[in-house]
């Protein structure tokens, strides 16, 4: 990599190069201690095998490894190590693990032990399947009972295990190759993890409706074992194309049009100050919606209202209030002080966004539903405390929760849900990947609410609330960890190719808003005093959403790229006429053929180019 690291990633910590196993066909990346893109004769077979122990806020542990013994020859492999990880109150769980590959078939085990118990949500396998080729695709489940099912994969993203009480699931990976993942040890079941906008199905062990977080108890040892099983039956048929790491890659004109969605940032009260102060930088990017947060639990009140009405006067495009609703007194009554608390500040938004404060935290299955008034009322209450003002509804967490309690449509102006890519993993990869399940969200809320007026966001790589824990993870050391209210990569070129990226996998959605930034703070396009960047103060983002705002409005049309986890693009047309936009989503440089577009383009890591097209 001849770019500087902290450039692209925000860090000049960089992640450890994974060790490509090969068994003939069949091949597997070996990542502190997991397997990822396992494959078979280049296509992409399962997502990842990894062994996870999970804290009772469904953080993930970094199990310290000890022993590690790689050995392989052309046609198998072998692994084996000892990982360790430290609970709290100095308890400790040690895991023993060996991995074996060959003749089609790939064996993953492990066998945890602790000699003085250890709580966990979650301790064993977790198997991903891909999503993109997979979805809606046949399956056949064998159950724990005995019982095989002919099924499908889901297509619309399922709220709930589309499959529970699992012992093995097969499926076609191409013309004439089966491949079974067989799980023992354990129950395991499925989950639609595209609800988190993972980019995988994902196979766990112990059932969600059985009580977290439990004890593993002391010298009572944990035997799971995970195999994959290919059956090539030689089909003479053809076979899906791969492309080769490193090859050109092409875009050509697709048949998709549509227009630009408007740009919106978000502002809290703790940032007021800091946005008022970069108020030039604000009127630069010129967003079209400013999404102001209120949430009194969290002490907002009169204050921030008059600082939001500051602000709201300084911007010329429209504004949105986002309201978490206690719901500790009648929604009447809060919300009409509320209202009464704007009109005192003289503070007036476009738009109200209103939602339980309870529902921003997930309701797993086999939970008990929080108690909540009826969200009809909480509708009603915004309709008479703002009778001229468009009432937006959904949630202000992820579209799992909006998946999972689906809101009355008819109640509202517009329907809204965040996402977040960090909730389950946190590597390079797995945060690139998770633009892969952007068109499933937004085409099952299509799906569920039809033409309704669409946003999304705020929509940031630092998660800002996490709805299955009680707390997002602090990480002052910048690392690369799930659930993190800091992420260092916000600061680096990767956010910007994330989040035009983001943008060209939703454009199919219609939206009226989408929200990637704040302008300050930890989710801002501008860096505090102590965040160095290379642009004195903006984040490389900065140039990403002042790019796509400048854009809202104009039609756009699609591009297809040869290889959309690599590059992607699409041609905007305006006043000033037409234009391509591409995006490099890996590390790498990328050669890519515009053909009838205009020539080849080299594209440096995580760079975005924006090409003048002849009329």
């Amino acid at each position: 990599m001849t770019t500087d690291a902290f450039a692209l990633y925000g860090t000049r910590a960089q992640e450890k190069q994974p060790v490509r196993l090969t068994a003939g066909k069949l091949t597997a990346d070996l990542a502190d201690g997991n397997l990822r893109s396992i494959r078979y004769d280049g296509s992409e077979v399962l997502r990842a095998i990894s062994y996870l122990v999970r804290d009772r806020d469904w953080g993930t542990y970094s199990p310290e490894i000890a022993n590690l013994r790689i050995e392989q020859s052309g046609d198998c492999f072998e692994v084996a190590y000892q990982a360790r990880c430290d609970g709290p109150g100095a308890t400790k769980l040690s895991i023993d693990v060996r991995i074996s590959g060959g003749q089609g078939r790939l064996d993953f085990e492990a066998e945890a032990v602790t000699e003085t118990g250890f709580e966990t949500n979650r301790c064993g396998f977790c198997i991903l399947h891909p999503i993109v080729g997979v979805a809606g695709s046949p399956a056949t489940v064998e159950h724990v009972d005995g019982r095989i099912v002919e099924t499908r994969f889901p297509d619309l993203i399922e709220p709930w295990q589309p499959f529970k009480d699992m012992r093995a699931i097969t499926h076609e990976v191409m013309p004439g190759v089966a491949a079974e993942c067989r799980m023992e040890g354990d129950t395991f079941e499925m989950e639609d993890q595209r609800n988190w906008s993972d980019a995988s199905y994902k196979t766990y062990v112990r059932p969600l409706a059985l009580p977290w977080p439990y004890q593993v108890q002391g010298s009572q040892p944990v035997r799971q074992k995970t195999s994959l099983i290919i059956r090539d039956a030689g089909s003479s048929g053809k076979r899906s194309s791969v492309v080769t790491p490193g090859a050109t890659i092409s875009l050509k004109l697709g048949t998709r049009t549509g227009t630009m969605p408007g740009v919106g940032v978000i502002v809290t009260p703790e940032e007021a100050d800091a946005t008022l102060a970069a108020a030039s930088l604000l009127s630069q990017i010129a967003p079209r919606e400013l999404l102001f947060h209120f949430d009194p639990d969290a002490g907002h009140g009169a204050e921030a209202l008059k600082s939001f009405a500051a602000i709201a006067a300084l911007h010329r495009g429209r504004s949105t209030l986002e309201i978490a609703l206690p719901c500790k007194s009648s929604p009447a009554s809060e919300v009409a002080e509320i209202a009464r608390q704007m009109q005192m500040a003289k503070f007036k938004p476009d738009a109200v966004l209103i939602s339980p404060s309870v529902d921003r935290q997930s309701t797993p299955p086999g939970s008990k539903w929080p108690d909540c008034p009826p969200l009809e009322d909480v509708y009603a209450a915004a309709r008479a405390a703002f009778p001229e003002t468009r009432i937006g509804g959904g949630m202000l967490s992820y579209f799992t929760e909006l998946n999972r309690k689906r809101v009355p449509a008819g109640e509202i102006d517009f329907v809204s849900h965040c996402t977040n890519p960090i909730v389950h993993a946190a590597d390079d990869l797995s945060v690139m990947q998770t633009l892969e399940a952007l068109p499933f969200i937004t085409r099952s809320v299509r799906a569920i609410y039809g033409d309704k007026p669409y946003r999304i966001g705020p929509s940031t790589i630092p998660m800002r609330q996490n709805p299955y824990g009680s707390r997002t993870m602090d990480n002052p050391s910048g690392g690369r960890i799930p659930m993190a209210n800091r992420d260092p990569r916000h600061n680096g070129r990767f956010a910007g190719a994330f989040a035009l990226g983001y943008a060209i996998r939703v454009l199919d959605a219609d939206l009226e808003c989408l929200t990637l930034s704040a302008l300050a703070g930890p989710f801002g396009l501008v860096a505090g005093p102590d965040e160095p960047t290379e642009q004195g103060g903006r984040r490389p983002l900065f140039n990403a959403v002042r790019t796509l705002s400048g854009l809202a409005g104009a039609s756009w049309q699609e591009c297809v790229s040869s290889s959309p986890s690599d590059v992607l693009a699409f041609i905007a047309v305006d006043a000033a006429g037409a234009k391509l936009h591409m995006v490099n989503l890996t590390c790498e440089e990328r050669k890519v053929d515009c053909g009838a577009l205009g020539g080849d383009v080299l594209l440096a890591p995580f760079a975005i180019a924006v090409l003048p097209l002849a009329h």
